[in-house]
C-alpha cells in the first residue's frame, strides 16, 4: 500500500478472525517498526508477543476490571451512537482472548527524558520515545493486511502484568495491542479537517489551508 493510503485507512479493528498470524509477518512488522524516532536513539522498548491461549485469557481477565469501571461511567448514555460504540467495545472486551496475538509494549524508564515532569500536570512527553514505535507497529500491521487495536486500560493493572509476563521493575507497560486478521476491512477514516486544528504563528492564528493566506 502507498504510505498515505495506509495512514488514512488504518482503522481500529474490533472484530477479528481466529486465524493464526504467521511469525514471519510479525517479525517483518517489528523489523520495520524499529526505525521509529526515539530520544537519543536509545530504543528503550521491549515487545512481548503473546499467542498462548492461557496467557491471552489471563490478559482478558485483567482487562475486564478496568473496562467495567470505564463502562459504568457511561451506563445509560442517551447518545445512540455512543451506546452502539460501547456495545461493540463490550463485545470486544468479552472476546479479547480469542484474538490470536496480544502485543505488550514496554519501555525502559531509564531511557525516557521526561522534560515536562515539573509542570504539575500528567506527563505527555514521557511517551514520546515509545509511541512513535507503537504507531509504526499499527501501520505495519495494516500494510500486511492485519487488523489491530491499541488499548491502554490493562496498564492500570501493571503489578499483575509484571507477575504474569515477568516484566522487570525498570520497565513500564506502554501499550497493549490486539493483532489478527480482521473480519472485514473498512475504507477511509473520518477525521476533523486540518483547518480545525492547525494554525499559523500562534494558537489563535489563521487556519492552515491548502491554498490562500
Amino acid at each position: 500500500m502507498e504510505l498515505y493510503d495506509v495512514m488514512t485507512t488504518a482503522e481500529t479493528t474490533r472484530r477479528f478472525q481466529t486465524t493464526p498470524v504467521p511469525r514471519g509477518v510479525l517479525h517483518r512488522v517489528l523489523d520495520k517498526a524499529r526505525f521509529a524516532p526515539n530520544g537519543g536513539n536509545r530504543q528503550g522498548w521491549h515487545v512481548i508477543v503473546v499467542t498462548s491461549p492461557e496467557t491471552r485469557r489471563a490478559l482478558r481477565d485483567l482487562y475486564r476490571g478496568p473496562w467495567q469501571e470505564y463502562l459504568a461511567r457511561w451506563h445509560g448514555s442517551a447518545d445512540p451512537a455512543r451506546s452502539r460504540r460501547l456495545a461493540a467495545a463490550d463485545q470486544f472486551a468479552e472476546t479479547l482472548h480469542d484474538i490470536p496475538v496480544h502485543v505488550i509494549v514496554c519501555t525502559d524508564i531509564n531511557t525516557l527524558a521526561i522534560t515536562d515532569a515539573a509542570l504539575g500536570r500528567p506527563s505527555i512527553v514521557g511517551g514520546g520515545s515509545v509511541y512513535p514505535f507503537v504507531q509504526n507497529i499499527l501501520l505495519g500491521c495494516h500494510n500486511e493486511g492485519l487488523g489491530a487495536a491499541l488499548t491502554t486500560l490493562v496498564i492500570s493493572r501493571e503489578p499483575e502484568l509484571r507477575k504474569l509476563l515477568r516484566i522487570p521493575e525498570r520497565y513500564a507497560v506502554a501499550a497493549h495491542l490486539l493483532v489478527g486478521y480482521p473480519v472485514r476491512r473498512g475504507g477511509k477514516l473520518s477525521r476533523r479537517p486540518v483547518e480545525e486544528f492547525a494554525t499559523y504563528e500562534r494558537f489563535d492564528g489563521n487556519p492552515v489551508r491548502s491554498e490562500g493566506p
